[in-house]
């Protein structure tokens, strides 16, 4: 099997090429497929000789979507339509990463994949536009949302927390959002199990939850990132509002993830299992 994939460098793309095996991967990084350029992009699938497409890369930085919309939603939402409508006509399946700002973070309960989606700012919709836009090209294709990514690669909390945790005594952390933090490693092996799906002839195209468990506040996960870390910090919880943000975060961001599970064989990962594996690689 051969693997056609959009980005090269970050978390869950590098995890990917870590862990594709006997699969062939293609990645392009923004030298050879310029996120910016959906026409482009396209062309690249209109000529690719790859068994699956998985697009893992994004316009990830949220605060600064809020005034560089455009770019992100072209790179966020007209590319990955671009992309799909490409690979839907060749039939190629089309895997795409996604995530739980399409929801507005209100209630307590975990997101199912129908309720209602209303983002809450600039990241959000155009994550969503692009949903959109995948699921409407009509081919073979598989939405993968998820939460709170971390890896030793890139920028992510846990590389923050080990950077603030080795120069401060004491911190202040956010105690009032809600989620799954998520290895990339363990979002890279549910693409890859789809992708052998898919390849197989068993995919079952739609849109899916994934993230780990158990559900934590931005305050318990740092908490737990100094005690395996073995960092003394001192951790006082604080509301979201005296942390405020150019984009607004959901305090919601648990997702319900028996889908995966029952469509794919995917279970859901314990964070803390994959914690400890991320900071082992990076101490």
């Amino acid at each position: 099997m051969k693997i056609l994939m959009f980005g090269q460098t970050g978390q869950v793309a590098t995890e990917i090429l870590r862990r594709a095996g006997d699969i062939e991967v293609e990645a392009l990084d923004r030298a050879a497929a310029d996120q910016t350029n959906p026409a482009a992009c396209a062309a690249l699938v209109a000529k690719t000789d790859a068994d699956v497409i998985i697009n893992a890369a994004a316009y990830t930085a949220v605060d600064n979507a809020e005034d560089d919309e455009a770019t992100a939603a072209t790179v966020n939402g007209a590319t990955p339509t671009a992309l799909a409508n490409a690979a839907a006509a060749r039939k190629i399946p089309f895997l795409h990463v996604s995530t739980d700002y399409v929801f507005n973070g209100s209630g307590d309960a975990p997101w199912r994949e129908d309720d209602k989606t209303a983002p809450l700012g600039a990241y959000g919709w155009t994550k969503l536009a692009g949903e959109t836009g995948v699921a409407s090209a009509g081919g073979p294709h598989a939405i993968l949302r998820t939460s709170w990514v971390f890896s030793a690669h890139g920028g992510n909390f846990v590389k923050t927390m080990l950077r603030l945790g080795a120069e401060h005594d004491a911190l202040t952390i956010v105690d009032d959002q809600i989620g799954g933090p998520t290895a990339a490693g363990d979002i890279a092996d549910a693409l890859l199990t789809m992708a052998r799906a898919f390849h197989g002839g068993n995919g079952v195209s739609g849109t899916y939850h994934y993230a780990s468990a158990p559900s934590v506040s931005w305050r318990q996960f740092a908490e737990a990132i100094f005690d395996e870390a073995g960092l003394g910090v001192d951790v006082t919880p604080i509301p979201t509002f005296d942390y405020p943000t150019p984009a607004e975060r959901p305090l919601n961001s648990r997702l319900n993830c028996a889908k995966i599970e029952t469509d794919y064989g995917i279970d859901q990962p314990n964070w803390r299992t994959s914690l400890k594996d991320v900071i082992g690689e990076l101490t």
